[in-house]
Parts: C-alpha cells; sequence; structure tokens
C-alpha cells in the first residue's frame, strides 16, 4: 500500500477524525497511486494515520475511511458499512406509511462519496468519488443481499464528479429499468417520483418532518409553496385542510407530476390549488404587483452557495427572496425558509432574514428551527454534513 506524508503540523484535523485532507498539507507521496486507490497517510514522523481514497486531481486528495491500523480496508469493511447504515434506518420505515428514506449519506455513514436513496422497492444511488466508484461492484452486490431491490439506478450526474476525473453517468446498474413512475409513501401521501430523469437522485427525502410540522399549522390557511417541486410541502398543507395551496416552480416536469400527485392522493376536491410555471423570483414580484397575500409561505430554494466563496452573493439571493417573500404575507403570517447550503451556517442565515425583514419593513419572530431528518445525520467529526437548515417566521 502506497504512503502519503503529510506536512509538519498538518496532522491535527485527521487526529480529530475528520474525513478531509486537502491536497496542500501533503508533503510527498512515496509511490505513483491511481486515482481512487487506498492509501496509508503517515504523519511527518512516518507514523500511521489513517487509510484512506486518493485523487490528485480533487482539492480533497485524500477521503479517510478508517483510523486503525489493524483493521483493513476490504470488502467486508465496506459491507459492515453498508449495513449499519441500512440498518440503523429501519425504524424509519416500519410503520407502512413511509417507503423512502436516505439508506447512506456519505461521510457521515463513513462511505465518502457514497449516497444511497431508497423509494419503495427501488434503489438510486449517487457515487461521486473515484474511490467509492472502484468498489461499487461490492457496494451493489451488497444492497442487492440486504434489499433485493426491483432496481438499482445510477443518479451520478453530478458536475463535481469532474473534480474526480469522473464523468457524469445516468444508467441502471442492476434489476429492471424502472418505471417512468415509481409509487412512494411519506407521511402516509404517496408520491410518483421519476428516478431517471428527476432531480438529484429523484425526491427530496431530507424535508420529511419539516413539511409535516409546517402542515400542521395550514388549517384553513391560504399557502404559497415556492420551488414546489414535485409537491412535498403542497400535498402535506392540502392534506391538514388548507383553504388553498398555490404551487411555483420553473419546471414543466414537476408541475405536471405535482398534478398527477393530487390526483394519485384525491386531493382534488374542495379546495383550489394552482400552478405556476415560472422563476420565482419573478412570480413573487407578479403576486406583489397584484396585491397578493397569503397566510403561510414556503421558500426551499436550490443551493445558492456551493462554496463558502460564493456566501456573499447567496446571502444577497436569500436576503431578496425572503424580502420578497415578507412583503406576501398577511400580518401574523408564516414564512418557512429554506437554505440548503452547507456553507451558509445558521446564524448567518438568521442575520441574512434581519436584513430582509428590515428592507420588507416587517418585524420577525423566529419561532421554529428546521434540521435535516435522521437519515442524513451529522457526523460529529464532520460539520459539513449538515447543510439543511431552516426557520419558521412569523412575519407582522
Amino acid at each position: 500500500m502506497i504512503d502519503v506524508v503529510l506536512k509538519k503540523g498538518k496532522e491535527k484535523a485527521v487526529l480529530h477524525k475528520h474525513p478531509w485532507v486537502f491536497s496542500g498539507a501533503i508533503d510527498n507521496v512515496k509511490g505513483k497511486p491511481a486515482n481512487g486507490d487506498i492509501i496509508r497517510l503517515l504523519d511527518s514522523k512516518k507514523d500511521f494515520l489513517a487509510y484512506g481514497f486518493y485523487n490528485d486531481q480533487s482539492r480533497v486528495a485524500v477521503r479517510l475511511l478508517e483510523w486503525d491500523e489493524n483493521t483493513p480496508v476490504d470488502d467486508n469493511w465496506f459491507r459492515d458499512k453498508i449495513r449499519t447504515s441500512v440498518a440503523g434506518r429501519a425504524h424509519i420505515l416500519a410503520d407502512g406509511t413511509t417507503d423512502t428514506c436516505r439508506l447512506i449519506f456519505s461521510e457521515s455513514d463513513y462511505l465518502p462519496g457514497l449516497i444511497v436513496d431508497k423509494y419503495a422497492d427501488h434503489l438510486a444511488v449517487q457515487v461521486l468519488t473515484s474511490g467509492m466508484q472502484n468498489v461499487m461492484p461490492v457496494i451493489i452486490d451488497e444492497l442487492k443481499a440486504l434489499l433485493n431491490p426491483a432496481s438499482i439506478f445510477d443518479k451520478s450526474d453530478a458536475t463535481s464528479r469532474q473534480h474526480e476525473g469522473l464523468e457524469t453517468t445516468n444508467v441502471l446498474l442492476a434489476g429492471n429499468q424502472p418505471p417512468e413512475l415509481v409509487y412512494v409513501k411519506e407521511n402516509g401521501i404517496s408520491y410518483g417520483i421519476n428516478i431517471a430523469e428527476g432531480q438529484k437522485s429523484g425526491f427530496y427525502c431530507d424535508q420529511r418532518y419539516n413539511r409535516e410540522l409546517l402542515a400542521s399549522y395550514a388549517k384553513g390557511k391560504k399557502v404559497l409553496d415556492c420551488f414546489c417541486y414535485t409537491g412535498g410541502f403542497t400535498l402535506n398543507a392540502i392534506k391538514h385542510g388548507a383553504a388553498s395551496v398555490t404551487s411555483v416552480d420553473s419546471s414543466a416536469l414537476a408541475l405536471e407530476t405535482l398534478e398527477k400527485n393530487i390526483e394519485l392522493n384525491n386531493y382534488g376536491g374542495g379546495m383550489q390549488h394552482n400552478g405556476f410555471k415560472s422563476d420565482v423570483n419573478v412570480q413573487l414580484r407578479k403576486f406583489r404587483d397584484e396585491g397578493e397575500k397569503f397566510d403561510i409561505i414556503v421558500l426551499d430554494p436550490p443551493k445558492y452557495a456551493p462554496s463558502r466563496s460564493a456566501l456573499d452573493r447567496a446571502s444577497r439571493a436569500y436576503k431578496d427572496l425572503n424580502r420578497l417573500g415578507m412583503q406576501l404575507l398577511n400580518s401574523g403570517g408564516l414564512l418557512a425558509t429554506f437554505s440548503c447550503s452547507g456553507a451558509m451556517d445558521m446564524e448567518t442565515f438568521k442575520q441574512v432574514l434581519a436584513w430582509a425583514a428590515l428592507d420588507a419593513g416587517k418585524q420577525v419572530q423566529f419561532i421554529y428551527q428546521f434540521h435535516q431528518p435522521e437519515d442524513h445525520p451529522v457526523r460529529a467529526s464532520f460539520p459539513e454534513g449538515e447543510y439543511l437548515k431552516g426557520l419558521l417566521c412569523r412575519v407582522w
């Protein structure tokens, strides 16, 4: 096994079990490892630190796996991590009201670069590192043995794969091609999702508990769901008795699927639903100019800050978006606003909302903090795994 040696004084994060080693921390490499090979990481005194995946094309040159020198990182090591991750989610699926969740969450489950989502009898995987790409035959074999899925579909179409020297891919790995719509349940609500063509791995299961909590306020209310995708917040609001729901998204396919989901759950009668295919910021300004008002507004935008270097620009975008949302609320209305940007921490997000309130001429109370659910755990030594945060705000 090839040795990668750190510069003097660069071992602190490794000793604290952080799984990333940046290229600038490396002093030398004893040999010529291929990208994705497992290497031994040594400190400047040549003492063992950890085993990890190596990639000289990536800014994160080593992704650490195991800190015990006497525990080999072999096929059984990966199989054990998969079994542990899957077992830890079993209770989420136990009562039958939900059959979709994230089974493996990359570094947070000690499998850097591997994401596996379960959609009823189907699995969608995303492989984001060259090291994990090398062990995919073992991963697929273990997932088949554990879960016997109808299909395993590779949704590794993230552009971040380019940083690892990998091409994007969107192919069937095992089983039969999934149907155009795979039907799943979350919180007792049915959804048809398009695994092959949908965003990310097909469905955003990280808002499962947040959707249900917010819907508990929806009875008799006029609700606006922005960046609605296939209707997670919309359908929960309808289920809990909203007077009307307006859904906005730029994707025609998402809105088409949302309408099918309303029909699938027999939610069509007695409640007004309007869908708008539009850029959310444009549509919010149009609602404002038309004098529209809502009781509850959901703002769940895509990632505005993919890195810390983009945080200033993203903060301005979040501020403008939330300012518009606050202006459209009835006095005392609720704003559920989210950021899925890992670079945006909660305190910065609160400050952005304070600026938005000032610009909107509103007073805001933070009454609840939203988080990602337990199938998206945050590893103590890897705080970067905490990406989803949100605030429920009462706006006056």
